[in-house]
């Protein structure tokens, strides 16, 4: 806060002013003519931002604002030569201005501290074999990057040989994770390992860091609902003091027969203590706040209504694959014929799902030098891929294909089985197991005892379904699904008057996400999913978003109190200054004092914490 004042104008105006002020309380003390000019420069430091704030708001958008009222406030207390009187009312407003700007310049630190986590240069090792320093937004796709042991990962590409990766800065995790020969590293992370090179597979702009960064942005500049609320009544409810103020000095004066200096005086009191200032402050420092303390924690929320609409779910819908399970599959069998294998790897290099890879990673030893690799690979929206006549996919796309009645005797192993078809024939199949993660059983029991549904819906076959809806402990699961029937059982609950949410990480869910109330994507999914979503979880750790639900819960909590905090203490000063018991000095420090307690309880939320990761190792393999 120190540093704060002193760095910023308007935190040198503030004490430019606090100066001021103390210096002519002393000089009024002693009896010093001095003190009244003493007071009218610590009026302008202490007015000069609410002034121009006033000023320039009210002309831009043809509406008054809070800050109008005070200065009004102060202006009459001059008129009436209550200096002093009108001083403090600037002091006391100004520091809470300045509060409110340190809580929102403290909440959107989250985007500097995270931008501090990507070096602004690498190392780019040249053909030749020199290595030049280049800024890491010259990187290009393909460039070769050497990373020193204890530097950071300037952008995201994939190893040249096994190394370990601290990704705290990324997911949280202080056990740093071991990485093989292809796999991708992350900008933002830590080589705790030898030096490397990686291959540059992102521009800087494209990175996950980068999208982070930007989502948080956004998230920032969103307002939630209940602050939109405010802001649209915040101009009508202060042309209503303005309106009042004269009727309240007119009333006092005419009809209750006060002297027209206290019934003046009086106006002045009733147009400060009226002005709505703690009720504006009431939801957006917390909000920041929010958003800021989730970030931090690997949270991503797209703005104020998601923080604030995730804590009414009812219903939670979740994808198997990479959200309740690893998403990391491993080839426990298959049969096939050699060059139609072949082909199969060819095709699965073009794609990125999880099992895709496994497929390649079980077979990278086969020579592929036979395919024909100008022939296009297809994706089959929501069941696999085509290349010419051979096809890979779900089981259910091919239930109308010759044999396929001989493969359903894998289909009850618990395993995930792919099938191939060449023509209209199946011809083959692969049998992949994964791992559920631990935190997603607890995260779906933690979901249940709050009293939300939790449903799985995968495009896995029945028996894979089954045991992983066992395992993780979810109300219930519906197997074999395409992208269409995921966003008609959202629909479906959205018509009985439920509040949705749905998790997902490939480009399938993304239809679902976008349908529902609360769309949740997982951090390492497709970056559809992603920019669908309401909400981002960059580890792909369940647990993390029970914790942003139980904030969300307590960003509402606190939001209320400050709403009901405001209008008692507006209500209560107004009825106070009716009966004449209240002067101005101590309704600024009353009507001021409240505006302080409600941003310091909205920057409590800055300091939560989740718990920690209990989870070392996977719970067990989704098989049979």
């Amino acid at each position: 806060m120190k540093n704060y004042l002193i760095k910023s104008r308007q935190g040198q105006f503030l004490v430019a002013g606090i100066i001021f002020a103390t210096a002519g309380f002393f000089a009024g003390v002693t009896g010093n003519e001095f003190s009244r000019w003493l007071y009218y420069i610590a009026i302008f430091f202490l007015g000069f931002y609410a002034s121009k704030k006033a000023v320039v708001e009210t002309i831009k958008g043809r509406s008054p604002n809070v800050d109008l009222l005070m200065i009004l406030a102060a202006i009459g207390a001059v008129i009436i030569n209550f200096e002093s009187e009108g001083a403090a009312l600037l002091l006391i407003f100004a520091s809470a201005e300045v509060l409110e700007d340190y809580a929102t310049s403290k909440s959107t630190s989250a985007i500097s501290e995270l931008m501090a986590q990507v070096p602004e240069t690498a190392q780019v090792l040249k053909a030749d074999g020199e290595v030049v320093t280049i800024p890491t937004e010259e990187l290009k796709i393909g460039d070769q990057v050497v990373v020193s042991k204890g530097e950071q990962v300037p952008i995201d590409g994939s190893v040249d040989r096994k190394v370990i990766i601290n990704e705290a800065a990324l997911t949280g995790e202080a056990i740093p994770v071991e990485k093989e020969s292809g796999d991708e590293v992350f900008a933002g992370t830590l080589n705790e390992g030898n030096v490397f090179n990686l291959e540059v597979l992102k521009t800087s702009d494209q990175t996950v860091f980068s999208n982070i960064i930007r989502m948080v942005e956004e998230a920032q500049s969103r307002p939630s609902r209940i602050s939109k609320f405010i802001d649209r009544i915040e101009s009508k409810y202060v042309i209503s003091v303005l309106v009042l103020v004269p009727v309240f000095i007119f009333f006092m004066y005419a009809v209750l027969s006060v002297p027209f200096e206290e019934a003046f005086y009086r106006g002045m009191v009733f147009l400060t203590v009226a002005s709505p200032c703690a009720l504006v402050a009431s939801a957006t420092p917390a909000t920041l706040s929010a958003i800021s303390n989730g970030a931090k924690n690997g949270i991503l929320f797209k703005g104020g209504a998601a923080m604030e609409a995730l804590s009414t779910m009812e219903t939670l819908f979740t994808d198997k694959t990479g959200t309740l399970t690893y998403g990391e599959f491993k080839v426990d069998d298959y049969s096939l014929p050699e060059e139609t294998l072949k082909e199969v790897i060819f095709m699965e290099q073009q794609s990125s799902h999880p099992i895709a890879q496994a497929i390649v990673s079980a077979f990278k030893e086969v020579d592929l030098s036979t395919v024909n690799q100008n022939e296009e690979v297809n994706e089959v929206a929501g069941s696999g891929i085509q290349k010419g006549q051979i096809r890979v996919g779900k089981p259910k796309a091919f239930s109308d294909f010759a044999h396929y009645e001989d493969f359903k005797q894998y289909f009850n192993k618990g395993n995930t089985i792919i099938l191939v078809a060449e023509k209209d024939t199946v011809v083959g199949y692969f049998s992949l197991s994964d791992q559920i993660r631990l935190q997603a059983a607890e995260a779906v029991e933690q979901f249940q005892k709050e009293g939300i549904k939790v449903t799985l819906l995968t495009g896995d076959n029945e028996e894979v379904a089954e045991k992983v809806a066992k395992v993780v402990g979810v109300d219930r699961y519906i197997a074999a699904m395409l992208p269409e029937d995921k966003i008609t059982y959202v629909k479906d609950s959205q018509n009985k008057e439920e509040v949705v949410g749905m998790i997902g990480d490939g480009i399938n869910d993304a239809p679902a996400l976008a349908n529902a109330d609360i769309g949740i994507a997982m951090g390492s999914g497709s970056s559809v999913a992603m920019e669908s979503s309401d909400v981002v979880v960059v580890q792909n750790d369940l647990s993390r978003l029970f914790y942003s639900y139980k904030l969300s819960k307590r960003l509402n909590k606190i939001i209320f109190q400050n709403v009901v905090f405001s209008i008692t203490v507006i209500v209560s000063l107004i009825i106070l200054n009716l009966f004449g018991v209240l002067g101005l000095p101590l309704a600024v420090l009353l009507h001021e004092g409240s505006t302080i307690l409600v941003i310091l309880n909205g920057l409590r939320l800055i300091g939560s914490k989740p718990p920690k990761n209990k989870e070392v190792k996977p719970v067990q393999t989704v098989k049979a």
